[in-house]
């Protein structure tokens, strides 16, 4: 009985030491909390949960570059052979997501510059006309409209670029840190 004290205690020392070094350690009760209730695939292509999802991000804010993260279940719902399919299934994810990011910001840039561009252009083309006599009213109408249109066009351009932007780029360093992370299961 001496024994299996110390060997327990020996065990959650142990745990303990690397939940230290982790991270980001989370608490399962089953392999089922990393997914969607509602997909019912094998662990290697059944979708992540939103709530670990959102949870994870809000543990890798202050992070550092390199993460380990540790999943703790218990130890007798643990299956080490499905232990691997989670990791790839999750490593998968990251990296698709992060690939995917780096794409949507290459986009919006595009999108937000080209915007600026044309915006810009407007309001030059306006500026050029700006006091001429000009007797058409057709050609008067689409002047007064190309101004505004043209600093609406240019603002919402360099919005995008900076306040999307922005955003989708903390998207993209998050994907980027767990596509990298270490990422191991522990039993309590």
């Amino acid at each position: 009985m001496g024994e299996k004290k110390e060997g327990l205690r020996k065990s959650q020392g142990e745990t303990k030491k690397l939940l230290d070094l982790s991270e980001i350690s989370l608490t399962l009760d089953t392999y089922d909390d990393i997914f969607s209730d509602f997909d019912p695939r094998v662990y290697s292509q059944r979708a992540i949960s939103h709530d670990l999802l959102d949870e994870l991000k809000r543990a890798t804010r202050e992070s550092k570059d390199q993460l380990h993260l540790t999943f703790i279940i218990p130890r007798e719902k643990r299956k080490w052979d499905e232990e691997e399919l989670i990791k790839n299934r999750l490593q998968s994810h990251f990296k698709k997501h992060y690939i995917d990011m780096i794409g949507q910001v290459k986009k919006l840039k595009y999108q937000g510059y080209g915007m600026s561009f044309l915006g810009a252009l407007m309001i030059f083309v306006a500026s050029i006309f700006y006091g001429s006599d000009i007797n058409n009213l057709a050609l008067k109408f689409i002047l007064t409209l190309l101004e505004p249109a043209g600093w609406f066009t240019a603002w919402t351009g360099l919005e995008d670029i900076y306040y999307t932007g922005r955003e989708l780029k903390r998207e993209l360093h998050f994907y980027e840190k767990m596509s990298n992370a270490e990422i191991e299961f522990l039993s309590y």
